[in-house]
């Protein structure tokens, strides 16, 4: 049975990789349809994302229909990653789209709210910040049990952040937006940046691998995600290619790409600076809700809301990888 699939971005280097995954899915043992790509705020100003989502969908020969979202976050000011990913996302290679295909008319929210009823049951997965998923969600609250997997690239889950120490990038940009997400009642599986760190990501030698697969996907997955890798070795000191989009991707096509998962309370700091976008994981169910108690006075625990990735089957990811780009 074919799997409907959404994919809401903010098209950058990472991204591009996860979305030809997906659009390529088919072609590698996973019967899965992408009904529409909607573009968000994030990593790119919203405009600049829509082309690189078009250039994506453009090399995998797909027409899938692309809608342009919101141009910021919620309560906050854009802060963009020109700094991890380049002035046009892709590590300034010069890519463009021909523009053989054209983003659709109308907005991401109203496609996301349309495409959600049309396919009960669909998957969505969020590459970006969480701003056009929390505007569907509070426009359209039924949407959230048509929902069978919203699988989240955001947060770190009892781990360090990426854009402060507390943070992931995704989270921390739009922390309102991610809350209302978190707490709408979909059925949230939360792939944290971590997933993508140590022996997940690609070392030298495999991106030679990659590079001699031999198609113009794995040369573009490889020239695109240049200045990101060199970012992140900046950043920490860790050297290899980190794909987070990809990785949540995988668990996304396949779930047993994260064999060790489980539910927890989640919810997102808003008002802190110091900790702004922390994921905060309830691992062991301390955290009480007050207002529900037991007839005799005992405070319970605090409604499970996501599910977490603790896991990644490396193997299985950078087979599924390889297989995408052939």
């Amino acid at each position: 049975m074919t799997r409907a699939f959404i994919i809401d971005t903010d098209t950058a280097s990472d991204d591009a990789v996860a979305l030809i995954m997906a659009l390529r899915a088919q072609k590698f043992g996973y019967d899965v349809e992408v009904k529409a790509i909607t573009v968000v705020n994030g990593n790119m100003p919203v405009d600049q994302g829509v082309q690189n989502a078009l250039y994506s969908a453009e090399l995998c020969g797909s027409d899938v229909p692309v809608y342009r979202g919101v141009d910021r976050p919620l309560m906050r000011a854009p802060v963009y990653a020109y700094w991890f990913h380049g002035n046009d996302g892709l590590s300034d290679r010069g890519f463009a789209p021909t523009h053989r295909i054209q983003p659709n008319p109308g907005h991401a929210v109203d496609a996301m709210i349309a495409v959600i009823k049309a396919n009960p049951g669909i998957t969505l997965v969020t590459l970006g910040p969480l701003t056009n998923v929390a505007l569907a969600v509070s426009r359209a609250p039924e949407i959230a049990k048509l929902v069978e997997r919203c699988v989240v690239m955001g947060g770190a889950a009892c781990t360090s952040g990426n854009v402060t120490p507390a943070a992931e990038y995704n989270i921390w940009v739009d922390p309102e937006a991610a809350r209302i997400v978190f707490h709408s009642g979909m059925p949230v599986e939360m792939a944290g940046w971590e997933l993508c760190r140590g022996e997940a990501a690609l070392t030298p030698a495999e991106m030679d691998d990659v590079r001699a697969i031999g198609t113009p996907l794995a040369q573009f997955a490889m020239d695109s995600n240049m200045r990101a890798m060199q970012a992140a070795y900046e950043q920490s000191g860790e050297y290899g290619l980190t794909l987070p989009d990809p990785v949540a991707m995988a668990i996304a096509l396949d779930p047993e790409a994260s064999p060790d998962r489980s539910r927890h309370y989640v919810d997102i700091e808003t008002v802190s600076e110091l900790t702004r976008g922390m994921t905060v994981v309830d691992r062991f169910g301390v955290s009480v809700d007050e207002r529900n108690t037991l007839a005799w006075g005992a405070i319970v625990a605090r409604e499970k809301n996501a599910t977490i990735c603790w896991s990644l089957d490396i193997p299985k990811w950078k087979t599924m990888l390889h297989a995408a780009l052939k």
